[in-house]
């Protein structure tokens, strides 16, 4: 289909309409993203049973996609830019709806978790685009109401991914067990596809840079040395390869930046812009971002396994002890953008820093005090703590890091942001063979119940995640003081920048 200008899709009607259907793809497809990252921790006891997958295998469900999709980003982001964004989101949708069958259909855990890695590149080429794509087709007098109705689509993704994996698991539909959690992306990736084939205006970036494939590999190949070691290690007793593989990670990644800045200066077209690290705030927010994923990346996962196998709850019940977390960031997030940054700043993301630590601190208490009795009503006060303290943070965060970013650097600085932030999951993912399985593998279970084991391994992981809020509180200091100053009457946000902020 031709290029079309957002003015074109408003001229009639029927081309009123049109852009109505294609915001409803990119929503529903940023919607099986975000459900797809959420709904795979709840049945993971259920993968385990039934093809015997072992721990680290676990991990790498959610860790190989979480760094194929970080570091598929930027490149995927580029892709829509050069080659047009209707295009290569519809080559993602239909390359995540084929790697969501596979997932379905494989019974090899190896197998199970390249498709997962499959599903996050993909994924990676897909949600870039939904930003952009929206900007062209939608007027700027209109994309308020839209960014508005895309917040309230992620907000559901973030309830309903648990609860939906949780049903999906304990229906067995068709005696499949777990691989509906997948399969029900099938009918939605086929009906976007033609529904965004038909609607969808395609739009490329005026002037588009050069992909920088030898940095996607330095960077690719420097994160996997460091987290493969870490997460296989444990099985394999920490082999003599795994910390020469994390050691050699350094000079790998080392190379990639001095390559980045080669690059800079030979055509200007780096992976990384290296000149944003230059101002202070962004440089903090980068910090902010990777902690941060780093301490949600540990919690969702050993949560998952401290109710469902050392518990012995179902998934449906350990799904639905999670809504009380889900709400309270939903809440804890509006309020926080609406009414409270904009009349103190930097201080609403440090109290929530804080506010966390203290519902983590209190789940630590409790579960020790309770132990295997502990009921799912006990734990929604901790949670609910938990969750006012994530939604003060999450939704300003990234308008307070770019504040101080030069406005030609915003696209580029908000995918840097979101790489990093998934970069820290996968890096937390990683960690949870330390700061879990390490004690796991240290209890006796002769001695010892396995709710006990699992209570106390649960424990000392949330002691790391409050090191990692105390870590994010101090790095705010960094970070602007104030609410960002809103552009005068009349003046539009730059483009990437207005997607952000809106978002």
């Amino acid at each position: 289909m031709a290029t079309a200008s957002p003015s074109a899709s408003a001229a009639s009607p029927a081309a009123d309409r049109r852009r109505w259907l294609a915001l409803a793809v990119v929503m529903t497809a940023s919607f099986m993203d975000l459900v797809d990252v959420t709904i795979v921790n709840i049945a993971m006891p259920a993968i385990q049973r039934d093809i015997g997958a072992s721990f680290s295998v676990l991990q790498w469900l959610s860790e190989g996609y979480a760094l194929a999709f970080a570091i598929g980003l930027i490149t995927g982001g580029r892709l829509g830019d050069i080659y047009g964004r209707k295009r290569v989101f519809l080559l993602g949708m239909g390359g995540f709806t084929l790697a969501s069958m596979l997932c379905g259909v494989v019974s090899d855990p190896q197998l199970l978790v390249a498709a997962r890695v499959l599903q996050g590149l993909m994924g990676a080429m897909m949600v870039p685009q939904v930003l952009s794509i929206i900007h062209v087709t939608f007027p700027a007098h209109e994309r308020g109401k839209v960014f508005g109705m895309f917040g309230a689509v992620i907000g559901l993704g973030a309830v309903s991914g648990p609860l939906l994996g949780a049903l999906l698991t304990q229906w067995d539909l068709f005696g499949l067990q777990w691989r509906p959690i997948f399969l029900i992306n099938l009918p939605v990736g086929i009906a976007g596809l033609i529904l965004g084939r038909r609607f969808i205006i395609e739009s490329k970036a005026p002037k588009a840079l050069r992909l920088d494939l030898v940095g996607v590999a330095l960077a690719s190949l420097g994160l996997l040395m460091f987290l493969y070691p870490l997460t296989q290690g444990r099985e394999h007793d920490w082999p003599l390869w795994g910390f020469v593989s994390m050691a050699g990670a350094v000079p790998v990644l080392a190379a990639f930046l001095a390559y980045e800045r080669r690059k800079t200066r030979k055509d200007g077209s780096p992976l990384v812009e290296l000149s944003l690290f230059k101002v202070k705030s962004f440089a903090a927010g980068i910090g902010v971002q990777t902690v941060f994923g780093l301490t949600t990346g540990i919690f969702f996962m050993v949560w998952t396994f401290y109710m469902q196998i050392g518990l012995g709850w179902s998934a449906l019940r350990a799904g639905l002890t999670g809504i009380p977390f889900s709400l309270a960031v939903s809440t804890a997030a509006g309020m926080s953008v609406q009414k409270l940054v904009p009349r103190f700043g930097r201080k609403v993301l440090q109290a929530g820093a804080l506010v966390m630590a203290a519902g983590v601190l209190l789940y630590i208490w409790e579960a020790g005090h309770y132990g295997a009795s502990i009921a799912s009503w006990q734990m929604a006060a901790p949670l609910i703590v938990m969750g006012v303290g994530m939604g003060l943070i999450v939704a300003p965060i990234t308008d307070m890091v770019l504040s101080e970013v030069p406005r030609e650097h915003a696209g580029s600085a908000s995918g840097l942001i979101n790489t990093v932030q998934q970069l820290g999951n996968a890096i937390g993912l990683g960690l949870v063979s330390v700061a879990f399985f390490g004690v796991v593998d240290k209890a006796d279970p002769r001695h010892e119940a396995l709710a006990d084991i699992f209570g106390g391994a649960f424990t000392n992981a949330l002691w790391w995640v409050v090191g990692g809020l105390v870590v994010v509180f101090a790095l705010m200091f960094l970070l602007p003081s104030g609410n960002r100053t809103a552009p005068a009457a009349g003046e539009e946000r730059e483009p990437a920048e207005a997607e952000v902020v809106a978002a």
